[in-house]
């Protein structure tokens, strides 16, 4: 699963630069880039931080299909 496509989409969903996402969290910019670039992953603080400000869920932010699997 690529984390950084879903986090990107979220983001661009709600109308923010990561410069806007930057700001308004505490994490760089540059942190923001590379978690969307699929170079990093977000610890669940920060993921927690970015859903609250997109105000959407965490499987939301990471494109969870809620769907369960049947064994």
């Amino acid at each position: 699963m690529k984390f950084g496509f879903e986090l990107k989409s979220n983001r661009e969903a709600v109308g923010y630069s990561q410069t806007e996402v930057a700001k308004q969290t505490g994490i760089s910019q540059a942190t923001i880039s590379r978690w969307e670039d699929d170079k990093r992953i977000p610890n669940i603080e920060n993921c927690i931080l970015l859903a609250d400000l997109y105000g959407i869920s965490l499987d939301e932010l990471v494109g969870r299909d809620h769907g369960r699997i049947n064994k």
